[in-house]
């Protein structure tokens, strides 16, 4: 009776896979990038990963709860609308956040503790008409009530709580955004066009560790690296060059 008691009452064995430093935030996302348990974007996509497990550090997340919650949504990284809830509201500068939704138009109220007004945002069919977002093929034509939730929330969280959420943008809105086509310009020159290959990720990740040293040591601004990189006949993906920039706010 009394073994049971004592085997009941010890703590669960776990263990962390936060990363901690550089080298073992580039196995872990190799790692990762192969598995089927993370979400299809960053399946075969190490550098991804990386992005997002180095913005979940900012923000307070753990590895696997990055990945879950943050999407690299046309180069940029972001945030899912139910991920920007829950860190307002776990916030200890969060007093309420209330939703509202009359059919038409949803309304978020938040407020900050310590701060008299609260911060109010709106987001109606008539704005997801001029948007050019109403009747759109997806999300918006299936629940155009939970889009209308995501944009007003967007708005009054983004102006709340700047501060917890370090300015990231909503994956929600990203996925709003037409790509536009980049049209070629008409040569002027007569040399001949050198058509650059593009970094792949195991190339990027083995020249990564000397790449950040470079940045780390103060050498070159992540932007200037970017530059030189590119000088000699490859390009970087968006990707990569957001890994990059992680690299000036590392320790």
């Amino acid at each position: 009776m009394s073994n049971e008691i004592v085997e009941a009452s010890q703590p669960k064995q776990s263990f962390s896979l936060a990363p901690k430093d550089f080298e073992q935030a580039l196995k872990f996302s190799e790692m990762m990038s192969k598995s089927n348990l993370v979400p299809k974007e960053f399946v075969g996509n190490a550098g991804n990963i990386m992005v997002a497990v180095q913005w979940g550090m900012e923000l307070g997340l753990q590895p696997m709860q990055a990945m879950q919650n943050i999407a690299v949504i046309n180069g940029r990284p972001s945030l899912w609308g139910d991920s920007v809830m829950a860190l307002a509201r776990s916030s200890s500068l969060c007093e309420y956040i209330i939703e509202e939704d009359d059919g038409k138009v949803a309304t978020c109220r938040a407020k900050r503790k310590g701060q008299d007004a609260e911060i109010v945002a709106t987001f109606s069919m008539e704005d997801a008409t001029k948007a050019g977002l109403a009747g759109k093929q997806g999300p918006w034509t299936q629940y155009p009530k939970r889009m209308r939730q995501m944009r007003a929330r967007a708005f009054c969280l983004r102006d709340a709580f700047p501060d917890v959420l370090r300015g990231m943008p909503i994956a929600e809105e990203l996925q709003d955004i037409e790509t536009g086509e980049v049209k070629p310009q008409p040569q002027t020159s007569a040399r001949p066009v050198i058509e650059k290959s593009i970094y792949s990720d195991e190339e990027f990740i083995e020249k990564s560790e000397k790449w950040a040293q470079i940045v780390e040591s103060g050498r070159k601004t992540p932007d200037e690296l970017i530059i030189f990189i590119e000088s000699k006949n490859a390009v970087l993906t968006d990707e990569q060059k957001a890994i990059i920039q992680t690299w000036a706010k590392a320790e």
